[in-house]
């Protein structure tokens, strides 16, 4: 099975059925936006930001993006994996080109240079005035949990960084390891946006895992409150 959907053909055909999948859910789902004051200083072109939404709430993007495309310059961080391939030629169909960035196993050189090229890339586009836009426990897991990259990218940019939760109502969630989560048509959609963060310039392994879990929590909080006030349960 790997060895098909590392095929382009098959790469192409599922980027296809993806980029649809998030047109439809932008153009049927009614949404919501709340806590969008928060973002009015960077959503003037050139200000840096960076962005964090979960992993399983890919589908379900373009419901975040009409929020950003008021801006230019806007990139996402997608897996160099199989899986991302496709992902990334969907997202860049919806103007969100990616830069791709995966953490590397213990011991695999290769990858980690690859990693911290891609990181230095990421730093490079924010301080130059954009916006990265980052599924920060992916491409891996565990599920809702950030990664370390994603801080290490805010602490040497010094950028804002804001938490973006993403629901819809009525939904489909498939049983995998990040809960994916699929729109029906013509259903309510909600975004909640929690901002700005930072990561100190000094900031220590200590800190840095205080901040993991903190905004690990924060930004499961966000996406909860997303998913209620889609399915109505909230004011």
């Amino acid at each position: 099975m790997k060895k098909l959907i590392r095929r382009p053909w098959v790469q192409a055909f599922l980027s296809w059925i993806l980029w649809l999948v998030l047109v439809v859910t932008r153009r049927t789902v009614r949404w919501r936006h709340e806590g969008l004051e928060c973002m009015e200083p960077v959503l003037k072109d050139d200000v840096p930001a960076i962005a964090l939404f979960w992993h399983g709430r890919i589908p379900l993007a373009l419901g975040l993006a009409q929020i950003w495309w008021r801006r230019n310059k806007l990139r996402c961080m997608v897996s160099p994996s199989a899986d991302g391939e496709f992902i990334a030629q969907a997202l860049e169909r919806a103007r969100f080109p990616a830069i791709r960035v995966s953490s590397a196993k213990q011991g695999d050189s290769a990858k980690a240079r690859a990693a911290v090229a891609a990181i230095r890339e990421a730093v490079t586009w924010v301080k130059g005035g954009g916006v990265f836009v980052i599924t920060p426990d992916g491409p891996r897991g565990p599920n809702e949990v950030v990664a370390p990259g994603a801080l290490q990218i805010a602490r040497r940019t010094g950028a804002p960084v804001y938490l973006m939760g993403v629901g819809v109502s009525p939904a489909i969630q498939l049983d995998t390891w990040d809960r994916v989560t699929f729109a029906w048509p013509f259903g309510r959609g909600a975004t909640v946006w929690e901002g700005p963060l930072h990561v100190p310039p000094d900031a220590d392994d200590a800190v840095i895992e205080a901040l993991i879990a903190d905004w690990s929590a924060r930004l499961t909080a966000v996406t909860r409150q997303a998913d209620a006030l889609a399915a109505g349960r909230a004011d």
